[in-house]
This record gives structure tokens, C-alpha cells and sequence, in this order.
């Protein structure tokens, strides 16, 4: 009964911060942070990220995921494509270089550096999403290129962790590499087939069943079932729903889905997962690191703006659209977090650094809402010259 409570408290609240945060001109996302910010152990330290609120959390990315592959355009997907993939391979260079390199300075290991290198070579779409969503930018260029190479940089990067992890010889995480990449292959042959078939499929078998709302039942176990499949083969679980959503809007369904599936994450689950965010966060070493937290998180904006944004340049984007794409692949969050979480378990990290990486990756995730904010908002003012 007593995380009814906490749930009960942490709608309330991100209800009203969100709200508040609108009507300032924030991103509404940057007051649900806030508010796993002050009740978790930052400030308060009334919340703490157990297995409920994870679960919760996890299945808010799930969620918000399936909703952008559901409102995605696929034409400006496929038309989008080979910029993605661009901007998703310097989008993973710049960071793992730079702040790899950057870690020496702190006298890191030089496996400490490559792991530091691939966490931070991760995007996390999720946040970068909701203010997508919000502005009214996720059906544009710039938003299918944003999903597309947020895709590619999470396929990257397991493959980058499988690499150091495998090279470790960890028990937990001992897998062959080919076969890791022999099932990540067998996966996107499913999603296609799934795209192609089996989901227009489904959706038509839920319409002769006798059962209320049997088309957005069918919807969610297409989504939690490509992500778990996902998860199973070492991918990110929010890239199995993204697929999921792409699929059911290739259905006749996929309006009605759109609209009976927002209120079940929006009510309950996406608050939960940008409250899991915040809770993350921890203040009791940051004066010790103080350098360290200020440059990484420096570098961590900087890396995806300024190398992602090369990237859409290569494309042929112009530059607000370049400031767009950067800005919309700064976010680290859950991909990031799940990233130095493995590696931790492998021993890739010592645990006095890792708490400093996870700060840094939390910062980051914070400020980038704003910053992509003002890259939209100019983007919008030079149209309108």
C-alpha cells in the first residue's frame, strides 16, 4: 500500500510541475525531472528507486516510444534514412573520442576512458521525444532523422559494450560477440516481418474478438512483445516499441491506437519514467568531483550538438536544422544509464567513478530539453524572416 501512496504523490506533483513549467515557457518534462529531483536522495531523500518505480519507469519508456513510432511519418523515415545513419556514426565518434580522451586527464584507466567513450556515445530519444511531441516537430526532417539515428547510435553502442565486455571475459554478460550480433541481425528480419505481416495481421484478428478496446489490447502486446524480444538479444526494449509503433500505424488501426494509448502512458507510466530520471541524482560527492561533473557535462552537450550537427551538415541540412538534429540527440537518459549499468556490473568502471559518471549523464539529460527548445524556437523565428 505504501508505493499507492508514493504513486498518488508523484501524479500530484508532476501534474502541477509540468503545468507550471509550460506556463513559464519550459519544457513540461523539465518539472517532472525536477520533481524526482527533490524527493529522491538529492534533496528530500523520501523517494527511492526501487523495483516498483523501476518497473513503472521502464514500461513509461516503452510506452512513450511506441507512441513515436505510431505518430512517425515512415515516409520521412525512409526518406530520411541515410542522414540518420550519418549523423548517428559522428554522433558516437565525437563523444567516445573526446570524452574517452578527456578521462585521462583524470588519470581513468585507459579502460575506464573506451567505457566512459561508449556511454556517452549512447542517445537517449525518449526526453528529446516529449519536447519533439510538444513543439509539434516530430513529424518533420528533423524529427525522423532524430529517431532514426537515436536508433542507430543504441545498436552502436551495444555492440561497442558487448565488445568490452566480451574482451573482460565477465560471466554475467560471456556471449559470444557474433552471436550477439547474429541475433541483433535475426531481430530487425522479425521486425520486418512483423511490419510486413504479422501486426496487419493481428490488428485484423482483434476485430473479430468479442472483447472491449481488443484492438489496443492487441496494439500493447505487439509493443511489450518487440520490446522484450528486443531486450532478449541485448537491445534497448524502447527500440523493440518504436518498431511496434511503426508497425500498428502501418494498420488501419493506427489513429485509434494513437489516441487510446497517450491516456494509459501519460496517466500513469511516462511521469514515472521521467521521475526515475531525477531520482538518479545524488549531491553527497560533487564537491570532490566537482571538475570532473563540470567538463563531462560540458562535453557531453557539446560532443552530440556540435558532432551531431556535422553530421546533418554532411547531409545537407542547413543550419537551424543542424542545431535542430544536435540538440535533439543531446539527451543520454534510460540508454546511457542501462549502458553504465552493465558496464559497472562487468567491472568495466571503479565505483567511485561510476557514481560521477551517472551524475553527469543525469545533468545532461536536464539541460538538454532546454537547449532543444531554443534550437526549435529559432529554427521557427528564422522561417518566419
Amino acid at each position: 500500500m505504501e508505493f499507492i501512496g508514493t504513486l498518488c504523490l508523484i501524479l500530484f506533483l508532476t501534474l502541477f510541475f509540468g503545468h507550471y513549467s509550460q506556463r513559464m515557457g519550459v519544457p513540461g518534462v523539465i518539472g517532472q525531472l525536477l520533481v524526482g529531483v527533490i524527493l529522491g536522495p538529492a534533496i528530500l531523500n523520501w523517494i527511492h528507486l526501487n523495483t516498483l518505480v523501476q518497473t513503472f519507469a521502464d514500461l513509461g519508456v516503452i510506452i512513450l516510444m511506441f507512441i513515436a513510432g505510431l505518430e512517425s511519418n515512415i515516409a520521412l523515415l525512409k526518406k530520411y534514412l541515410r542522414p540518420a545513419l550519418v549523423v548517428a556514426v559522428i554522433g558516437v565518434i565525437f563523444p567516445g573520442v573526446i570524452m574517452g580522451g578527456a578521462g585521462l586527464l583524470f588519470h581513468f584507466s585507459r579502460l575506464e576512458c573506451f567505457f566512459i567513450g561508449v556511454v556517452f556515445s549512447a542517445t537517449s530519444v525518449s526526453i528529446s521525444v516529449e519536447v519533439l511531441k510538444e513543439f509539434h516537430v516530430l513529424d518533420t526532417k528533423e524529427g525522423a532523422t532524430i529517431l532514426g539515428a537515436a536508433v542507430a547510435d543504441d545498436i552502436i553502442g551495444v555492440i561497442l559494450l558487448s565488445i568490452m565486455v566480451s574482451m573482460m571475459g565477465d560471466s554475467a554478460g560471456n556471449e559470444n560477440l557474433g552471436l550477439v550480433i547474429l541475433k541483433q541481425v535475426l531481430y530487425f528480419v522479425g521486425v520486418y516481418l512483423v511490419i510486413k505481416w504479422i501486426a496487419p495481421y493481428l490488428m485484423r484478428t482483434a476485430d473479430r474478438l468479442f472483447m472491449t478496446s481488443s484492438r489496443t489490447i492487441m496494439s500493447m502486446i505487439i509493443c511489450l512483445g518487440m520490446a522484450w524480444l528486443a531486450e532478449s538479444v541485448g537491445l534497448s526494449g524502447a527500440v523493440g516499441a518504436f518498431f511496434a509503433g511503426i508497425a500498428v500505424a502501418m494498420t488501419p488501426a493506427h489513429e485509434e491506437i494513437d489516441q487510446s494509448i497517450e491516456p494509459i502512458g501519460y496517466a500513469v507510466f511516462i511521469p514515472m519514467f521521467f521521475i526515475s530520471v531525477g531520482l538518479n541524482m545524488d549531491f553527497s560527492h560533487l564537491l570532490q568531483s566537482l571538475g570532473f561533473v563540470i567538463l563531462m557535462t560540458v562535453l557531453g552537450i557539446g560532443t552530440k550538438l556540435i558532432g551531431c550537427g556535422l553530421g546533418g551538415k554532411l547531409s545537407g541540412f542547413d543550419l537551424t536544422s543542424n542545431y535542430v538534429i544536435g540538440a535533439g540527440m543531446i539527451s543520454r537518459g534510460e540508454m546511457a544509464l542501462i549502458t553504465a549499468q552493465i558496464g559497472f556490473s562487468a567491472h568495466l568502471i571503479d565505483p567511485t567513478h561510476y557514481s560521477d559518471v551517472i551524475l553527469v549523464i543525469i545533468l545532461v539529460t536536464m539541460i538538454a530539453p532546454f537547449i532543444l527548445k531554443h534550437a526549435i524556437g529559432h529554427q521557427r523565428k528564422v522561417l518566419a524572416k
